[in-house]
This record gives structure tokens, sequence and C-alpha cells, in this order.
């Protein structure tokens, strides 16, 4: 029986979709009630816990004999860093009896100083590699879908503001979904036979702001330009829908992008799956009334 943390997420969904399609039992861990209907539909057992209650945590992946389990960065919390601290105390404390452990981890995770958000998964990896249990690392590139936050905008004034810098700088990106479908065949295949096996999930290929703007113009049929959000408007932009503590983890961490080679592969560590959903596809379902030019 396979326990998904954070199964109504679109990482979570994809996993336990892919493990109940290889009519696999699925525990579908959650803490709102009012996501549950979906993973219901598919035949999940449904549990709910919150990331921060170890002894909920504990009842539901009872039995379970592979745990899946996400670290998902808060939006609004005041000490953005502190609230991931204890998410992963909360989840290493509540994971005693699996046999084996998948957790979904970031691009950049192996480096040794801060760089902001990353530097929570190193944290995050740390505290697991102690788990008595084989473990696999899964670290996700950037996510395709996170651009469906700049989208209205870029439609509003033709314009696609960018952190990454500059524009035409590819950057390892891959869709939520394709992370969630390497997950069930990790957990469905053999343990690696070592006590940690690190896997960095992907795309087909890597893109650049530049090739978003691109897809949106071919999506929306007019043009739209990828522009460089100047650093010094950074923190009040991102201020605006995230709390301070969480944008100084994403102004460190866009730091460390374009510094170049450090939210990457960790050399030598490893292996790279590759996702096959490209990015028109990814982004196709955020982009109202597309109009597809492909």
């Amino acid at each position: 029986m396979f326990a998904i943390v954070g199964a109504a997420g679109k990482v979570g969904y994809s996993t336990s979709l892919a493990l109940r399609k290889a009519g696999m039992p699925v525990r579908a861990i959650l803490r709102d009630e009012a996501k549950a209907g979906r993973l219901r539909e598919i035949g999940c057992d449904i549990a709910l816990a919150d990331l921060q209650d170890p002894t909920a945590l504990g009842w539901a992946i009872a039995n379970a004999d592979a745990v899946q389990v996400i670290l998902p960065p808060p939006t609004q919390a005041e000490d953005a860093p502190g609230d991931m601290r204890r998410s992963i105390e909360s989840m290493a404390m509540a994971l005693e009896r699996p046999k084996r452990v998948l957790a979904i981890s970031d691009y950049g995770a192996h480096i040794g100083r801060d760089i902001g958000m990353p530097t929570l998964f190193r944290i995050f990896e740390e505290r697991f590699r102690r788990l008595d249990m084989p473990k696999i690392f899964l670290r996700s590139a950037e996510h395709m879908e996170g651009w469906g936050a700049f989208v209205p905008m870029a439609i509003t004034t033709g314009i696609l503001p960018s952190l990454h810098h500059p524009v035409e700088m590819d950057f390892p990106t891959v869709s939520a979904a394709d992370v969630g479908l390497m997950a069930a065949d990790l957990l469905l295949g053999p343990s690696g036979g070592t006590d940690v096996q690190i896997v960095h999930a992907e795309g087909p290929r890597r893109y650049s702001a530049a090739d978003v703007a691109a897809v949106l113009s071919q999506l929306r049929g007019r043009t739209i330009t990828a522009q460089a959000l100047p650093r010094a408007q950074w923190q009040e932009s991102l201020e605006r829908v995230v709390s301070a503590s969480t944008t100084k983890l994403l102004i460190d961490l866009y730091d460390a992008h374009n510094t170049g080679g450090l939210i990457d592969v960790e050399p030598g560590m490893g292996e790279v799956r590759h996702g096959t959903t490209t990015l028109i596809d990814a982004l196709r379902p955020l982009v109202p009334a597309a109009v597809d030019l492909e």
C-alpha cells in the first residue's frame, strides 16, 4: 500500500492516479476534506492530517509499504523557513515504519551555502538521511506551471516579466504532472539497493523565459515579449502575492539561478529523468481562451 502525503496537489495527484491505474492501493493524505473528491473518484482511501501534526501523520501512514512526501513552500507564513523546518521535523517523526520513502526535493538541494528555497530542501534531505530505511530523493526542476501566475499580466500588457536573467538563458524546468509520474514509476520499481537514491526530474528539454513568451504568443495569437524584471523591483513585486519571508527565499533562489550552474543537476550524483510534457502542453490549460496556432 502506498501513502501519498499531499495527494491533493499537482504532483501528489499525478502519483496517486498513476498508482491507481497500475492497480495499486493508495492512501491519499491531505489536510482539507474538501479536496478529497477527485481522489475518492479514482479509488483512493482518504486520510486527513496536518503536515505539522506528527501524531496524525503517523496514524495516516500506518501500515504503508512506501510513502511519498512533499514539502510545500508556504506562501503567507511570517516565518517561512521556520514553518518549513517544523514540517520537516514533523514528517521525519511520523516516518518510522514504512519500508521505503520517496521525498520530492528540489534542484539545488546539494549546494552547501544558503541559496534560499533550495537550502530548505537541503535541510529536508539531511534530516531524512537519518531515517533508517531506503530513501529516494526526487529532485524536481522548476515547475512549468509556475508561469501561470504571470499569464494575466502577459496577456494584458504583452510583457512577460521574468526573474530569470537574461531572458534568453535556458534553465531546467518540468511539468508537475511528469514529476508525479516519475515518482510513481520509482515507487513501483525495485529498491535501488542503497540507502539513498537521487533522481533529478526535468522536462524533455530546457527552456528560457523568452521561450515561455513565445509559447504564450503562439497560444494567444499575439506577440508577447519576455522582459527581465529589474532586481530592484523584485521585493515589491513578490510581496504583492507572498509574505516577506517567502519573498526573501525566492530572491535568494533567483539570484542563484542567475549566477548560472547552481540550480542544476548535482555533478556525478544520481540520474536524470526527462518528462514528456512540452512547455506548450503545460501552459495551454493556463491560458484563457487560448488560440493555438500550432
